[in-house]
């Protein structure tokens, strides 16, 4: 009871906070109060069999009042409600709100790096939650990134080892196109439609989630989405399929063991969190039975991560001859949630799987 009390208050503080962030914006752009009250006879009627039970646990109900409708929620998933014109909704319909924009600010560290950054990524904050923020990247994806260059490193120092940018260069493109998968889908959108299966899953298991696009199109180079995940995130995920063509599984990238790039910032006050994360994230993958690129990890010198001030890292999720169907990328999105909650060391409480 004094879990669910303390759930009641963080809501309806959320809900305040929520009314003064957003403007009061809510479910269906309606003005939405927050009440919180102990169940009684006049609260949300209760399916057969379960009345008892709740009167039993003082079930704690949080009410949704828009202008149009009243929308009544109950914190125990088991609540049924038949009332005509009143909706039960979910867990995670109650926690989550419909996201809001988060804008380039030309004031971030290393802001000045990026060359494209007309676009922005989009915030969703459980209103209830475990309280971290994974920004998730579906890599590639910003029309005419290609034609244009960023330097690969702050200080302007070479590239260390190779890539799709080779080793000794100044400059890298700023987000390249990607490569093709066998059947002609380009990576952009399959990169795409496993970001949007982790995204609910990280909200279900009580993440908040900075997505940096949900279309086929976003004007954010690779230095801008790194800027904006260091600044609204506690970690950056950056989805990618390999551009070999057999099928050879999952991996991650890690920082390289080279002398000057270990010891140049911001790499050199955050690579060990790069490669803790990156090992967090495999073994949630491979414990899931996803096939597995050899040790599982592979050592480049990438943008991402020589820009990156939070925990950051590179997964490549299988190449063009995988299968990156839905059922396929499930599997990979349940092994990189489980590796957040390892990451993290977050109570088990908040993962509703």
């Amino acid at each position: 009871m004094k879990m669910q009390k303390l759930l009641v208050c963080g809501l309806v503080l959320a809900g305040l906070a929520w009314s003064v962030a957003y403007g009061q914006a809510g479910p269906e752009d309606e003005a939405v109060s927050f009440v919180a009250s102990e169940a009684d006879d006049e609260g949300a009627d209760i399916g057969d069999g379960q009345e008892s039970a709740a009167d039993e646990a003082d079930v704690p109900f949080i009410y949704f009042e828009g202008p149009d409708r009243e929308v009544t929620g109950t914190l125990l998933p088991y609540a049924t409600n038949g009332e005509a014109g009143v909706m039960v909704i979910s867990p995670e319909e109650v926690f989550s709100d419909k996201g809001a924009p988060v804008y380039w600010d030309e004031s971030w560290p290393y802001a000045s790096y990026s060359q494209i950054h007309t676009g922005h990524a989009t915030l969703y904050r459980k209103i209830v939650g475990n309280g971290y923020t994974v920004c998730v990247n579906a890599g590639h994806g910003t029309a005419g990134g290609a034609s244009v260059r960023t330097l690969c490193h702050p200080d302007g120092s070479a590239k260390v080892t190779g890539g799709s940018t080779g080793a000794g260069a100044i400059y890298a493109t700023a987000i390249s196109y990607g490569t093709t998968m066998q059947d002609g889908t380009t990576e952009g959108v399959v990169n795409l439609q496993l970001a949007m299966i982790l995204k609910e899953k990280l909200l279900h298991a009580g993440f908040h989630v900075l997505m940096i696009r949900e279309s086929d199109d976003v004007q954010l180079d690779n230095i801008a989405r790194t800027v904006i995940a260091n600044q609204n995130a506690d970690c950056h995920l950056s989805l990618h399929y390999d551009s070999t063509a057999y099928d050879k599984g999952f991996f991650v990238i890690s920082v390289p063991d080279v002398y000057s790039y270990r010891h140049m910032e911001p790499v050199a006050s955050h690579w060990q969190e790069h490669n803790a994360l990156a090992e967090s994230i495999l073994a949630g993958v491979r414990g899931m039975g996803n096939r597995i690129y050899g040790s599982g990890n592979f050592e480049l010198d990438l943008t991402q991560t020589s820009y990156a001030t939070i925990p950051s890292v590179d997964v490549e999720c299988g190449d063009t001859a995988s299968d990156w169907s839905k059922a396929s990328q499930e599997k990979i999105a349940d092994g990189i949630v489980k590796g957040l909650i390892s990451y993290f060391n977050i109570d088990p409480a908040w993962y509703y799987y």
